[in-house]
């Protein structure tokens, strides 16, 4: 199946300031993709060019099948949208809002359905001022999705919202999938891209840094890993600073904890070092590297990679 969307070289300046900067990637059919970075990465920009709010300054942006900078009121029939925030006419309804939303297209859903399935039936004659963070978001969600879209495509949707809405939020982008909606995320939330995404781009400083599955990063990355040990009796950190790999060693109560990127090659060693010593392992926990420990590595890489 041929992907929902290809960005090839994507570039985009504002005066002097090169916002986007050759990226490139491809979304497949069905999945949901993250673009992660931290605020002013490009994330925005790289959206905005895919639907049409911005003219790219070169590149190529193919999506639905279709060229999207030749042919962009073609693409706005096939993709739903929901940006940062949603401003719409204090006054105006939810479903006087859809009604007026699905006017613009030639495919569209009925309102009540939408109510119905983003939890807005008992808002849907309630003014839009009157309305919370999270019903304004569900809100622009069935806004997003008022055409019926192939692909949906989502700029930071939970910015800003408690937990509770975040959860919800989640809940609802998760069912986009299963309905076999392909979805383009944005967000600077690593937990957000970690739980809810197949496959992710890092964007920093305009350029995508690293792509894959979060594991795949996590898998990939050269960041450490970090381990807990308690022993009876307990065991000094000197002895466990001279296991081989062992790093950044500190005594926290009874518990030592450590890092190492040779994690086989230190345990091995760890247990080698316990039997010697006649300690009896009360507790062992290794972890590996979080996928907000990848980001802050790959980002500072790229940082100092980068002579601008």
């Amino acid at each position: 199946m041929p992907a929902k969307v290809i960005v090839r070289d994507l570039s985009k300046r504002y005066g002097g300031v090169e916002a986007v900067r050759g990226v490139s990637f491809a979304i497949e059919a069905g999945e949901i993709f993250g673009l992660l970075g931290p605020n002013g990465a490009g994330k925005t920009t790289t959206l905005e060019c895919l639907v049409g709010l911005r003219e790219a300054d070169a590149g190529g942006l193919e999506v639905c099948g279709l060229d999207a900078r030749k042919h962009p009121r073609e693409v706005k029939q096939r993709i739903g949208v929901a940006l940062q925030s949603t401003a719409l006419q204090d006054k105006i309804t939810p479903r006087e809002a859809l009604k007026l939303f699905g006017a613009f297209y030639r495919v569209r859903a009925e309102p009540a359905a939408l109510l119905a399935r983003f939890a807005l039936t008992e808002k849907a004659d309630a003014r839009f001022d009157t309305l919370s963070g999270g019903q304004r978001q569900r809100l622009a969600l069935a806004l997003a999705f008022v055409n019926k879209p192939e692909l949906v495509l989502l700029d930071e949707p939970t910015t800003g919202l408690d937990p509770a809405a975040r959860r919800e939020l989640h809940a609802e982008i998760l069912q986009m999938k299963r309905d076999g909606h392909t979805v383009l995320l944005t967000t600077h939330y690593l937990d957000e891209a970690e739980q809810l995404c197949d496959r992710i781009a890092i964007i920093d400083r305009g350029r995508v840094i690293a792509t894959g599955a979060p594991r795949e990063l996590i898998a990939r990355s050269s960041v450490s890993q970090s381990v807990t040990l308690v022993t009876e009796p307990g065991i000094d950190g000197a002895a466990v600073a001279g296991l081989p790999g062992a790093s950044e060693v500190r005594s926290e109560g009874a518990a030592v904890k450590f890092r190492t990127a040779r994690p086989t090659e230190t345990l091995a060693a760890l247990a080698a070092l316990l039997a010697a010593r006649r300690l009896e392992l009360v507790e062992l926990q290794v972890k590996k590297a979080s996928l907000e420990e990848v980001f802050v590595g790959l980002t500072k890489s790229a940082a100092g990679d980068d002579p601008s």
